[in-house]
């Protein structure tokens, strides 16, 4: 398989959890799986995970797991027909006291708040901004509506406030109980959904630590910028998630299809600034649900978030429902590699004016700096944590990195990170025989041959967590 430094999320569903069908989309490399939990039972995801390990033994690839919270379910209820054609110009009641089914005048409401979160003249977006309903009046627990933008609405379908505004908390029982179920599978990142601000990601993270505390893990936070109010709080939220997801769905809805993509280049650009991994997700390769090839413009766009510097592109219903996931990721997986051979900026420019405090960073900043001049084939970051490797993989560089740890946590973590190829070794602690075996390890996966040059970095005393303090240039023998 050609090295390709973006790396791949697919989602799981019915269209991709045969173990045969997941086996052979590891092997055409997707890196990170995503396992939705808007959908199915705790023991459902206990099952997909398991089946999610197993093949990747299989494939004789680590790839990393992402539990995803449903968060707040702000929808409308159902329809005693199932759907109501809503026209133009008519009225329509969404009732969060209404108990039985909603029909063409009115439905109640899964989020019982909104009546107490719009006011007369707001306007809401339902199904994905498909249908648009303007605020006439509140009365009681009625909100009374004048349909602007028609269509059908079903069951269950979701509900936002342009601007945004919904008072929702991020993290609901349902969220809290799966977080438990994801720790005990040690899911790799936790994806959390609708965080306005740091204080919805610190409780996530506390709420993972307690839950994981038994099992010796420690998970990923991933926050999933869905909502209006997360744009101005982005540099908070970064200061206390592992990473960000470009959750293009939602966001599109609260402030506008136009607005998404400068937004996008600016989180990417501010994610890797802070040293955090970032996912560009929504609709990349959505007509792929139903045809083999996907359009010109996703092409572009799944190229565009490379060019960018994301970290990873994901799937969605693309893999977890549509017709041809293995061919997805083939296609998605080709897309990254042409974008990937657009030219990369000197690396000099990203060093100047800036100084490094730290020691391991400073040690991960010189191994880019003399492999990127040395036309190095390889760069080695022998890692306990991860976080020697997570920093070089913030600079574009053409030298592929590649990470050994003795943990199989940090390993999988490590999947995610932009050109980095995360191996398992067991590290000695005498420096000079762990040297032999990562040059060994690299010869053996015909990394590097006789004659190549790598640059190597590691810590003294060795497995000491935050203590690389050494880069060795090698000549392969």
């Amino acid at each position: 398989m050609p090295r390709r430094a973006t790396k791949i999320v697919a989602t799981l569903g019915p269209a991709s959890n045969m173990p045969d069908m997941l086996q052979a989309m590891i092997a055409a490399g997707v890196n990170v799986v995503r396992l939705n939990f808007s959908h199915g039972k705790a023991q459902d995801h206990i099952d997909l995970a398991a089946l999610v390990r197993e093949a990747s033994r299989r494939a004789g690839r680590e790839v990393a797991i992402m539990a995803d919270l449903q968060g707040p379910k702000i929808r409308v209820g159902k329809f005693a027909e199932g759907k109501v054609l809503l026209v133009p110009g008519e009225k329509f009641v969404l009732d969060a006291s209404r108990a039985e089914p909603g029909d063409i005048n009115g439905v109640g409401l899964d989020y019982k708040e909104l009546p107490r979160d719009v006011k007369a003249s707001d306007v809401l977006l339902l199904n994905d901004g498909l249908i648009v309903l303007t605020v006439d009046r509140v009365l009681g627990e009625a909100v009374h509506t004048t349909v602007k933008l028609g269509g059908e609405l079903s069951n269950n379908k979701g509900i936002n406030k342009q601007g945004g505004g919904l008072t929702a908390p991020a993290l609901t029982a349902k969220d809290m109980e799966d977080i438990k179920t994801a720790m005990s599978f040690q899911a790799d990142y936790v994806a959390v959904s609708f965080p306005k601000n740091a204080t919805d990601m610190e409780m996530a993270r506390q709420l993972c630590n307690v839950a994981a505390a038994q099992y010796k893990h420690k998970p990923g936070l991933i926050a999933k910028i869905e909502r209006a109010e997360a744009i101005p709080n982005l540099a908070e939220i970064l200061r206390v998630s592992d990473g960000i997801m470009v959750a293009r769905g939602d966001l599109a809805v609260e402030v506008g299809n136009a607005a998404v993509p400068a937004l996008q280049k600016r989180m990417i650009k501010m994610a890797r600034a802070q040293d955090k991994v970032v996912i560009t997700a929504t609709q990349m390769m959505e007509s792929m649900i139903l045809n083999p090839v996907p359009t010109r413009a996703e092409v572009s766009d799944v190229a565009n978030a490379v060019l960018d510097g994301t970290d990873a592109v994901m799937l969605s219903a693309e893999t977890a429902a549509g017709k041809f996931p293995l061919e997805t990721i083939v296609e998605m997986a080709n897309i990254c590699l042409e974008a990937e051979k657009a030219e990369y900026k000197e690396i000099d420019a990203d060093f100047s004016g800036k100084t490094f405090a730290r020691i391991d960073q400073s040690i991960a900043m010189g191994a880019l700096f003399t492999a990127s001049h040395l036309g190095a084939k390889a760069i080695v970051a022998m890692t306990d944590s991860g976080s020697t490797p997570l920093w070089m993989s913030r600079h574009d560089i053409r030298v592929p990195i590649y990470a050994l740890t003795p943990h199989i946590s940090t390993q999988r973590k490590m999947t995610l990170f932009r050109n980095v190829r995360p191996l398992l070794m067991d590290t000695s602690a005498d420096r000079d025989t762990a040297l032999s075996q990562a040059e060994r390890h690299l010869l053996d996966r015909k990394i590097v041959q006789s004659g190549d040059v790598y640059a190597i970095t590691c810590g003294e005393p060795m497995g000491a967590p935050g203590g690389t303090n050494m880069l060795k240039i090698c000549r392969v023998a």
